[in-house]
C-alpha cells in the first residue's frame, strides 16, 4: 500500500491552511518538496486547488495531527486500513496533454495500420486513449476518419520506443504462444528497433537470370557459335548489286 496521501496536493493545500505543521512535515506526508509547501503557503503554487481534508477521508487522525503539531521532528503516519491490504491500484488510460490530445486519433491509425497484432488494451496503455476510439478507427466508422492521418506515436511523443517495442514483443509472445503462423511480413513488423537495424539485408529477386539463350524457331543450337567472332568490315563491304545483275545477264 502506498505511504503517500491521495490527492496529494490538494491534502498539503488543507494542511497548510488548517493545521499549525511545518513545512517540511507536510512535504514528507505528501511527498513534496518544502520549497513547493512553502509556495503553497504564500499563495504562489496551487492556486485555485481546493483543499482535500485527510481526517474527513480517513487519511490522517486528529490525535496524528495534535501529536505532530507539538512536535516538529515527528512524521505524519498515514493512517492503515487492514481491510484495504491487497487491493491493487486500478490502472487507466495514461495522461495525455491537452496540447496531443488532437494527435491520438493520427497515433492510433499509425499502430493499427502498422502493427495489427497488437491488442486494444495495448494501444490504449501506449497512446491513452479508449477502447471504443480504438475499435472505431479499426472498423473505420470514425467521425473524423477521412481527415485522419497515420502518424507515428514516438514522434508525436506519445509514448517512448522502448514502449512501443515492449508492447510488439508481448504481442509476438502471445501470437507464438497461440501456434498462429506468422507471415513474413508480420515477423518483421514483430521485431524490435534494435534487432530490425541489426538484421542483415534481405536477398533480392534477380532482375534477369544468367545463361539465358535465346533459341529461333526451326534451327539447331549450336553452342560453338558462341565462340565465333565476327568483323565489323564484313557489314560493310558487301557485294556490288550491279556486278550481280551482269552477271545475271550473261547467263542468259
Amino acid at each position: 500500500m502506498t505511504s503517500k496521501p491521495i490527492m496529494a496536493r490538494a491534502t498539503a493545500v488543507w494542511l497548510v491552511d488548517n493545521t499549525t505543521l511545518s513545512f517540511k512535515q507536510i512535504a514528507d506526508f505528501c511527498g513534496m518538496h518544502e520549497l513547493e509547501v512553502q509556495g503553497i503557503a504564500d499563495g504562489d503554487v496551487a492556486t485555485g486547488v481546493k483543499g482535500f481534508d485527510p481526517i474527513a477521508n480517513n487519511q490522517l487522525t486528529e490525535q496524528e495531527i495534535a501529536a505532530a503539531q507539538s512536535d516538529p521532528t515527528r512524521k505524519l503516519k498515514l493512517k492503515v486500513y487492514a481491510a484495504a491490504h491487497g487491493e491493487e491500484k486500478r490502472r487507466g488510460p495514461r495522461y495525455t496533454p491537452l496540447s496531443k490530445r488532437q494527435d491520438r486519433p493520427n497515433a492510433i491509425l499509425w499502430l493499427v495500420k502498422f502493427h495489427p497484432e497488437l491488442a486494444d488494451s495495448q494501444i490504449a496503455k501506449l497512446v491513452g486513449t479508449t477502447k471504443p476510439t480504438i475499435q472505431s478507427i479499426r472498423e473505420r466508422t470514425h467521425w473524423n476518419i477521412s481527415s485522419m492521418q497515420p502518424i507515428d506515436p514516438i514522434a508525436l511523443g506519445l509514448c517512448k520506443q522502448s514502449e512501443l517495442d515492449a508492447a510488439v514483443q508481448i504481442a509476438a509472445a502471445k501470437k507464438a504462444k497461440e501456434g498462429a503462423a506468422l507471415s513474413d511480413d508480420e515477423r518483421r513488423k514483430l521485431l524490435s528497433t534494435e534487432q530490425s537495424l541489426g538484421a542483415g539485408a534481405e536477398p533480392r529477386i534477380p532482375t534477369a537470370i544468367e545463361g539465358l539463350q535465346s533459341f529461333t524457331l526451326g534451327q539447331d543450337y549450336h553452342p560453338e557459335e558462341r565462340e565465333k567472332s565476327y568483323d565489323a568490315d564484313s557489314f560493310f563491304n558487301l557485294p556490288d548489286l550491279e556486278d550481280e545483275d551482269d552477271d545475271e545477264n550473261d547467263k542468259r
